[in-house]
């Protein structure tokens, strides 16, 4: 029912562009090529504003998933020093209470890669913007340690839920031109997110209000759920399900009217090599293609979190008061974490369709591996205030790699590399891992921070920074500038080649 009202706003909205059959793009496809040539810039160019405008639209809408990512994993730095007062939490409490949104969020990401493939990309993020509102509030009443984890547990399913959706919906939904941009501007929306955590973290730090900072995610998980009923679903999912007029609607709105029939033509292309299979069951990931291109993108996911980042993002203020920083100048200090995190996010966005995935990942990988190497030796260091500067700056150092490659070029190729058939389930499945990695290093990071000292731990980030980067430079697939339809096709190739070879 959600779905078929949704289609109603679109058609209503489109206006007389889109009233009539799909033959009525006929016409418009056929008019450039009379004689009258004047009136035809003025026309493309008003076609393309509006497209632009239309786009910019679904885009701030529908990554509103992401800052809300951003925001309930990043709001926990601030909240859990005054927690652990509050309920007298041990490290392993406090890695308790920090991963039951993670191990929440990556059955989240398997419940929503299934969910957006049957009940559509939009529908699936609506369901995971009333968790948002509900397990925002949830956390901020908590009462109890076993409370507190299970309402972050609930909140975690609309984390991994939005984690998956969101990119495969802007993916979707974007031109190929563009398609790099729109999806990493989920990333800077997720890393804004998290600066926005840091920002409240420092002001309510004062008054100790963490019931606050963990409560005020409801608000723009408000914005999300009502702006989501303003949006289509994608082209691709409506043709999926046989609604091949509500895909050239949307289409009509994304792209120049003489390219949607070849946009259409390619779709359609994509699924009749699917004809005579089920769609995304779980035996279709046994495809031997299939199956290497899920075990590549599984291994991209674990590269992601095995490097460091979530250990930085939900640490920072740990990390500092151990180099001894008080508890607020080091919530406060991490403030300067999340700004570089969106700045280095906005250069990786302009940079992903022009430099390609696959170098984004590799330089990215070798400046964090630098990065972690200096940053492990700076422990060794007597305590000092410079000390703290130099730990702080060379953090900052290492997430602006990470932001600006690795970060943005993993979510990207994830929404990218899997065939039509399977890809909310696969994406999905690859996103599950990525969160049970993410929880596994919540949860171990503050024993091991303890238990070895901030330097070897450092330094085993490093480490693995050196093995993603082997395993970057010989797995990861480039998908600069392709439509989705023909990366497939390549893919396809590709994998077949490797097992020949193999």
């Amino acid at each position: 029912m959600t779905m078929a009202a949704a289609s109603r706003p679109t058609t209503s909205t489109d206006g007389p562009d889109v009233a009539g059959p799909d033959p009525s793009a006929s016409p418009r496809t056929s008019a450039p090529p009379t004689p009258s040539a004047p009136p035809t810039p003025p026309a493309s160019s008003a076609a393309a504003r509006n497209a632009k405008r239309f786009i910019i639209g679904i885009a701030a809408i529908a990554a509103l998933g992401g800052a809300l990512f951003g925001y309930d994993t990043g709001v926990v730095s601030g909240a859990l020093p005054f927690m652990e007062s509050h309920f007298g939490l041990t490290s392993l409490g406090e890695g308790i209470i920090t991963s039951a949104l993670l191990i929440g969020a990556a059955f989240g990401s398997l419940a929503g890669g299934r969910m957006s493939d049957t009940l559509g990309r939009r529908t699936s993020l609506l369901w995971a913007g009333a968790v948002f509102i509900g397990g925002a509030l949830a956390v901020a009443l908590a009462p109890t340690v076993p409370f507190m984890v299970v309402a972050r547990f609930a909140l975690g399913l609309a984390v991994g839920s939005a984690s998956v959706i969101t990119p495969l919906y802007l993916s979707e939904i974007a031109p190929p031109h563009i398609r790099g941009r729109l999806v990493s501007f989920n990333s800077l929306m997720i890393v804004s997110g998290q600066l926005l955590a840091y920002l409240i973290n420092a002001v309510l730090a004062r008054w100790e209000a963490w019931r606050w900072m963990l409560g005020l995610a409801a608000l723009p998980a408000v914005a999300l759920f009502v702006g989501l009923f303003f949006l289509p679903d994608t082209p691709r999912w409506y043709i999926g399900k046989g609604r091949t007029e509500q895909a050239a609607r949307v289409l009509r709105r994304t792209l120049p009217a003489d390219e949607v029939d070849a946009e259409l033509g390619r779709i359609h292309q994509a699924r009749a090599l699917e004809a005579g299979a089920r769609r995304g069951a779980w035996q279709d990931l046994r495809t031997p293609w299939v199956r290497r291109i899920l075990l590549i993108g599984i291994g991209l996911a674990i590269v992601q979190q095995i490097t460091g980042v979530n250990a930085v993002i939900y640490f920072a203020p740990k990390i500092l008061e151990s180099t001894g920083l008080g508890t607020n100048a080091a919530i406060t200090a991490t403030i300067a974490i999340g700004a570089v995190s969106v700045v280095a996010t906005a250069i990786g966005m302009s940079l992903i369709d022009k430099v390609g995935r696959r170098p984004m990942l590799i330089t990215g990988l070798s400046g964090m591996t630098v990065s972690l190497a200096l940053l492990g030796a700076s422990f060794h260091l007597p305590k000092s205030t410079a000390v703290s500067c130099l730990v702080l700056g060379l953090m900052v150092l290492y997430m602006g790699f990470m932001q600006a490659t690795l970060n943005t070029g993993v979510w990207l190729l994830l929404a990218e590399m899997f065939p039509l058939k399977v890809r909310g389930l696969a994406m999905g499945a690859a996103v599950f891992v990525m969160w049970l990695a993410n929880f596994t290093v919540a949860l171990v990071f503050p024993v091991l921070l303890d238990a070895a000292g901030p330097s070897v731990t450092f330094w085993l980030f490093g480490l693995m920074c050196v093995l993603s980067l082997l395993f970057c430079k010989r797995n990861a697939p480039e998908t600069k500038g392709m439509a989705l339809e023909d990366l497939e096709h390549e893919l396809r190739k590709t994998a077949a080649g490797a097992k020949t070879e193999g």
